[in-house]
């Protein structure tokens, strides 16, 4: 377990505390409404309930991990809003204090992360009901001010925003504090891009809360509201199960992964840059987010293919026989045979089986050119070119990445995809490259990169390790 660094149990104290001072009014001031504090604050435990219940059920040993995974956090902000419309502030913010104390919480110390977010969601919570009532929201929602009985739409909707403004705002804030406080992320970037993220989810959330507020108060009374939860619950259900599936996958990719790291001490480390170069070239060609992750997963399974082929060879010091080179050139094949299953490859399939194919038709395994070779092969193709290029190994220094960006250059159109190799160049200059050392003895730390050697071309190596230089 991390311990808690000194300054974010001061910060998480800090905050408990004015939380505390924020809903402390309710113990000593008269009429607050605890007919609508304790349905509404029971409810929103309820809501958090679930994830608890699945986290604290027995598993079989024969189900997976991520069956107990629970239901997002945030989908019940609708049931803190309507308390921020409903309810005086201090009392809003009592609303939270319960479901946030029951609520699952994924890693350790459990018991200062529950305090937290209880303090978290009390003072969002409180921020919001004072944010409405300043701009109308207890006269619009139909309090009896100026003879208004009834909800005044779409003047409501002003103190609806007021309101989702400040909750976000309020939980910006403190997510940005802890993460420079426990996390040790620098301030210039703990605060970074946290609104812009959040303000469309709780502008939905605030209409969610604002819909159950009107309902509590109709003829139908506060059962009615439950009606709006139903679309939310069903939502954050498909949501999760979203994220089981997405976990699956990765699991079934670093799995993979490492068992080629395992076998080929040579290129460790080798696929993940494989794949982040590939999502780094599939950005600069403006592909869309599904297919940037599956051209991805593409880069970082190109080699599994070297499963089926001999540790022997793969770890062999000196230059490879002829029949040895045949038998690496396989593993393209293999790999293909390995991943034929994997439904949530895609296109990522064909990658793995034409990454070593030319432009000019001279590559393997079945000699393809140009527009022939699936575009995803070629990024991988480029990628992989690269990394290897730039990283040093046992059997030779690393060539500087200038110098590896040259050799692209000179084998664009004979080996490598022109408007790739293009797209590379970009988006190093935009975003930079680290290199590190992927030899067994190498370590983790960054490479040595060494001149340029004035030899062939990017595949002159080709029958060293499988293709890559």
């Amino acid at each position: 377990m991390k311990a808690i660094p000194c300054a974010a149990r001061a910060y998480i104290l800090g905050t408990a505390l004015l939380a505390g001072a924020c809903f402390a009014p309710v113990a000593y001031t008269a009429g607050t409404p605890w007919h609508a504090v304790v349905p509404l604050a029971a409810l929103y435990a309820l809501c958090e309930s679930p994830a608890l219940i699945r986290r604290r059920r027995p598993r079989a040993a024969s189900r997976p991990a991520d069956d107990a995974a629970p239901i997002a956090a945030g989908s019940f902000f609708p049931v803190l809003l309507a308390a921020a419309f409903l309810l005086p502030p201090a009392a809003a913010a009592l609303v939270a204090v319960p479901g946030a104390l029951l609520g699952h919480v994924e890693r350790r110390p459990y018991a200062a992360r529950r305090v937290w977010r209880a303090a978290q969601l009390a003072l969002a919570a409180w921020a919001a009901a004072r944010a409405q009532t300043a701009f109308g929201g207890p006269v619009a929602l139909g309090g009896g001010g100026y003879g208004l009985t009834t909800p005044d739409f779409p003047y409501v909707l002003l103190p609806t925003a007021a309101a989702a403004l400040a909750f976000c705002l309020v939980l910006a804030a403190l997510d940005g504090g802890i993460l420079a406080t426990a996390e040790g992320v620098p301030p210039r970037g703990a605060w970074r891009g946290l609104l812009p993220r959040s303000l469309a989810a709780h502008g939905v959330h605030a209409l969610a809360g604002l819909m159950m507020a009107v309902l509590w108060r109709s003829p139908y009374g506060p059962l009615s509201s439950l009606f709006v939860l139903l679309p939310m619950y069903i939502s954050c259900w498909v949501f999760a199960q979203y994220h089981r599936e997405r976990a699956a996958h990765q699991a079934t990719i670093r799995a993979l992964v490492q068992a080629v790291d395992i076998k080929d001490k040579y290129t460790r480390g080798h696929s993940e840059r494989v794949g982040r170069a590939s999502a780094m070239i599939a950005a600069e060609l403006g592909m869309d987010r599904d297919r940037l992750e599956v051209l991805r997963f593409a880069g970082i399974l190109h080699d599994v293919g070297k499963l089926g082929v001999p540790t022997r060879v793969l770890r062999k010091d000196g230059p490879l026989t002829p029949q040895e080179r045949r038998v690496i050139e396989l593993h393209p094949e293999y790999g293909h045979e390995i991943v034929r299953g994997i439904a949530f490859l895609g296109e990522a399939r064909s990658a793995i089986l034409h990454h070593h194919e030319r432009m000019d038709g001279s590559g393997y395994p079945y000699g393809l050119a140009g527009d022939e070779i699936p575009e995803f092969a070629r990024v991988v193709a480029v990628a992989d070119a690269f990394d290897a290029m730039t990283s040093t190994r046992s059997y030779r220094r690393a060539r500087p990445v200038q110098a590896a960006l040259a050799e692209l250059r000179r084998c664009a159109g004979t080996q490598f995809d022109p408007e790739i190799v293009g797209a590379m160049v970009r988006a190093l200059a935009r975003h930079g490259w680290e290199t590190t050392v992927t030899a067994d003895e190498g370590g983790g730390g960054r490479a040595v990169l060494g001149a340029p050697r004035p030899s062939a071309p990017a595949s002159a190596s080709a029958g060293r390790r499988g293709g890559t230089p």
